[in-house]
């Protein structure tokens, strides 16, 4: 009888090695991961925008991606660290004579915003290398996912080009257009971040069957919604670039004119809707007003569905853009103090991503299963 090849001369059988099972994609931990990272990008937005309402991004005057890292350690770093501010247009013409103690509180601020953009590298940079080599990256998705971290990386060259503009001339704030382009970068990220995490925690084959029910007219008006949102995201950049927020405490009319009287008295003429308070106000108060509309408009619509998870996500949504609406009117009132702004911001993001999964879930709906009576 013929003996098999993994048999020994004792006679005892010898088991054939079986091979190492390859590792499955796993969708499930990816989307953890880029939950971690969307909760590091809506801190880091938050951070940057109390760095502004402060005024602390200028205190810094150079970018040192890796030494930058350590802070000033000692009081001979200190000096020269506060030199170097001295030195810039915003200490001349705006804030002569401040002390040590008052340099190191807006040092701080931009020092901890430049520090948790570092550390969102490093979180982004160690997890895709993580599940690059345990081969877990589904197909198809290493290219959005070192999409991301290359929009990570040029997000600190676009926060240092911004910062670059404040440090030169008579210039005592960023130039408002660079801040808004560098907000407007954050909420791509924030926003591509927030969709992989939908659509990673769903598997393949369940999205491809729900895009069969797709709610078309009801995924255009939310696509609507995101493009308007966005907008008005980048106008209230420019109302915080210019500080506009505390030119006109008053609502719903503005020192009791619809349009101030003043919208366009800068030359050239275009420069009012990026560097006129009053014009760059009103144009934020009224692109929000029209996103209110279309939410509601969205909202309206959504009560149509025969599925309950659509109906869901657009109620979450109107109830956020009432309370954003609201944060709005109250910011303005008290001259935006810096409490109340921030969290005005805060909102903006929470909206913004709640508007996301309406617009997912129009797109891809969940199915209905219906229960027994």
């Amino acid at each position: 009888m013929a003996r098999s090849i993994f048999e020994d001369v004792s006679g005892d059988k010898v088991d054939a090695p079986k091979p190492k099972p390859a590792r499955k994609p796993s969708r499930r931990a990816i989307s953890v991961w880029l939950m971690g990272l969307f909760l590091l990008v809506a801190l880091m937005i938050v951070v940057g925008g109390l760095t502004r309402l402060t005024d602390s991004g200028l205190s810094i005057t150079e970018w040192k991606p890796v030494t930058g890292t350590i802070p000033p350690m000692g009081e001979a770093a200190w000096l020269i660290e506060f030199d170097k501010y001295r030195a810039t247009p915003e200490y001349l013409l705006q804030n002569a004579g401040m002390s040590m103690a008052e340099f190191k509180g807006i040092f701080w601020w931009e020092w901890g915003h430049r520090f948790l953009g570092r550390f969102v590298g490093i979180f982004w940079f160690f997890g895709f290398l993580w599940f690059a080599l345990r081969r877990q990256i589904p197909t198809g998705w290493t290219t959005r996912l070192v999409g991301v971290g290359a929009l990570g990386g040029l997000q600190g060259a676009v926060g240092w080009w911004m910062v670059s503009s404040g440090l030169t001339g008579r210039m005592v704030d960023v130039a408002s257009y660079r801040l808004a382009i560098h907000l407007g970068l954050a909420f791509i990220i924030l926003g591509l971040i927030a969709w992989f995490v939908f659509t990673l925690r769903r598997e393949s084959a369940e999205l491809l069957q729900a895009r069969r029910r797709r709610e078309g007219g009801l995924r255009t008006l939310a696509t609507l919604l995101v493009v308007v949102l966005f907008s008005q995201i980048l106008l209230g950049a420019l109302v915080a670039g210019i500080d506009a927020g505390r030119s006109f405490p008053t609502w719903p009319s503005m020192a009791g004119e619809f349009l101030p009287s003043e919208s366009f008295d800068y030359a050239p003429f275009w420069t009012n809707f990026f560097e006129n308070p009053a014009l760059v106000q009103f144009n934020h108060r009224l692109l929000g007003y029209l996103a209110f509309f279309l939410g509601g408009l969205a909202w309206w619509r959504s009560r149509a569905s025969a599925l309950a998870g659509v109906r869901f996500s657009f109620d979450w949504m109107m109830v956020m853009m009432f309370g954003q609406m609201v944060l709005g009117i109250v910011t303005v009132i008290y001259g935006a103090p810096v409490e109340i702004a921030i969290v005005h911001q805060l909102g903006a993001v929470v909206l913004f991503v709640i508007t996301l999964k309406a617009q997912f879930e129009a797109s891809y709906p969940v199915e209905q299963k219906i229960s027994r009576a």
